[in-house]
């Protein structure tokens, strides 16, 4: 594949897994990598991300979606659904970490989830589900303890667009990139922060966090 070097690409995914003190098999960091070289082949045609290179998806796609396994693994959350998944992150690598979870991938755009059919049946990712919904629009049949995002414009538009897809007691993980204060002011009293973690993603520069959110009692 044009561009795409798999033996030299492993290496910074396995350095930033250690770096992150994260525990992952040999099949596990396979299946990152068969992902990674779906996700380069059809961004070409499908614009899953501006991201071209694929040697710095590394850090910015997997290594970021990564960076928030021990707070997911310290939350009781037997069943997810990734908001506006896009290309599935941060869905699919959490789903390779977390086989003995469920993932719901959700997006509006019918290329991408075409795009993550084919990742789900290339990877045999048997808890993983694709809905091609808008989140505001879609009353499930069975709710969600963790609604996750990594793209949502604003915290409160997650709270709103998102809640009904909650169980009581759910909760909001949402990644950002500098700390949200604005947005935090935003939400009021229609959300409580739980906890606020900067976190520190190899491979990669800039700010990011990890907002944990719940539902007022």
């Amino acid at each position: 594949m044009s561009g795409f070097n798999r033996n030299a690409l492993r290496q910074p995914l396995t350095r930033g897994v250690e770096a992150m003190a994260l525990s992952l098999t040999d099949r596990q960091i396979d299946q990152l990598m068969d992902y990674l070289a779906l996700f380069h082949q059809w961004n070409k045609a499908y614009n899953l991300s501006a991201v071209r290179d694929p040697a710095a998806m590394i850090g910015r796609h997997l290594l970021d979606s990564l960076s928030v396994v021990p707070h997911l693994a310290a939350l009781d959350a037997r069943r997810i659904i990734d908001v506006g998944t896009g290309g599935g992150l941060p869905g699919i690598p959490l789903a390779i970490v977390f086989p003995e979870r469920e993932f719901t991938l959700l997006d509006s755009a019918g290329k991408k989830t075409r795009f993550l059919f084919h990742v789900k049946s290339t990877l045999g990712l048997a808890n993983v589900q694709v809905e091609n919904r808008r989140a505001e629009a879609w009353a499930p049949s069975e709710t969600f303890d963790l609604v996750t995002s990594r793209a949502f414009a604003s915290l409160a538009d997650m709270v709103s667009v998102c809640e009904h897809l909650l169980s009581p007691g759910g909760r909001f993980m949402a990644m950002k990139g500098v700390y949200p204060a604005e947005e935090l002011r935003a939400l009021g009293d229609r959300a409580r922060l739980e906890n606020a973690v900067e976190l520190a993603v190899p491979e990669t520069e800039g700010e990011r966090h990890l907002l944990i959110l719940g539902l007022p009692q």
